[in-house]
């Protein structure tokens, strides 16, 4: 996609701090980090969302969930750390390239939901 801000991070247009690339997926910081560690996982590829993928993304989607520990224990995450995508205007998705955010740090991260 030509105005996709991931798509032009893949193709150099954008600088970002890369911490992972191979042929199918990039990895980088994320510029608003919600914790010391905060990076995304994207595939080059443009998906919009995980709502878009079919059969033929499993393999990568199976590279990028076992990439993403790996790249988390580099990071420094070696006690955890929490992964999300978010999909679609009410899962809270802004950008429209599936992207899995790898969250973490030194002290256990916030609840997501509150139980009340």
């Amino acid at each position: 996609m030509e105005d996709c801000i991931f798509c032009k991070i893949v193709r150099g247009e954008i600088p970002a701090t890369k911490i992972h690339e191979d042929d199918e997926t990039i990895a980088f910081y994320d510029i608003h980090p919600a914790a010391p560690v905060h990076f995304m996982l994207i595939p080059k590829q443009h998906i919009e969302s995980l709502n878009e993928v079919d059969l033929s993304h499993q393999q990568l989607l199976g590279k990028m969930l076992w990439l993403a520990p790996r790249l988390a224990a580099d990071q420094g995450c070696t006690d955890g750390f929490r992964t999300i995508i978010n999909t679609g205007r009410v899962g809270g998705q802004e950008i429209f390239h599936l992207h899995l955010h790898v969250i973490g740090g030194k002290d256990r991260l916030p609840a997501m939901i509150h139980h009340g």
